[in-house]
């Protein structure tokens, strides 16, 4: 159960979140949690360089806990994340520190079934500029063929000029119904 800005019990979805947003805003429940977390929060003693040296790239979607389907531990992995997984000109930058500065050594690429990049269209772009009256200076990077849109990110990966250890990069799609993984080759 969770307390609401009063200090009376708030409401809870089926989930057992709190559905009182008119009195604590989401980011103050984030605060809030934060605060418990932090109450019984032991420094593990940590280095920032992952013990698996192994760097994931996947989809912000909401409903994969990558952690828990890949099953790892904190300290284990960098964890790089954007809408679709997709291999951005900000991802080869967070992963050329991820293995120059940190030590990974392997990437892990996963997309994932039902991607909402898969509904839109770059045209997103051109409907943006006409609401804000700039265009956007990044790519939507939408996509229809989930499978080569994977075998494009590990080719941008593999590729990379920037990158020093491109030989262990492998492609997934998560199923997002049934929580498996699925291969991508290059084929």
């Amino acid at each position: 159960m969770s307390i609401s800005a009063s200090g009376s019990p708030a409401p809870t979805d089926v989930s057992g979140r709190s559905g009182d947003t008119a009195t604590a805003s989401v980011t103050d429940r984030l605060v809030e949690a934060n605060q418990h977390y932090a109450d019984a929060f032991q420094d593990p003693g940590m280095d920032a360089r992952p013990v698996l040296k192994v760097a994931v790239v996947a989809c912000m979607d909401a409903r994969i806990d990558l952690h828990r389907a890949l099953g790892l531990e904190l300290g284990d992995c960098h964890t790089i994340r954007n809408a679709g997984g997709v291999v951005t000109d900000d991802t080869i930058r967070s992963l050329t520190i991820s293995q120059r500065a940190l030590g990974t050594r392997s990437v892990v690429l996963i997309h994932h079934t039902n991607c909402g990049l898969q509904s839109i269209t770059e045209d997103f772009r051109t409907e943006l500029e006409r609401e804000v009256g700039q265009r956007p200076t990044w790519s939507v990077e939408a996509f229809t063929d989930i499978d080569q849109d994977v075998r494009q990110s590990m080719n941008r990966v593999r590729t990379s000029p920037f990158l020093a250890h491109t030989d262990d990069v492998r492609g997934f799609v998560f199923d997002v119904h049934t929580g498996l993984l699925r291969e991508i080759t290059n084929k």
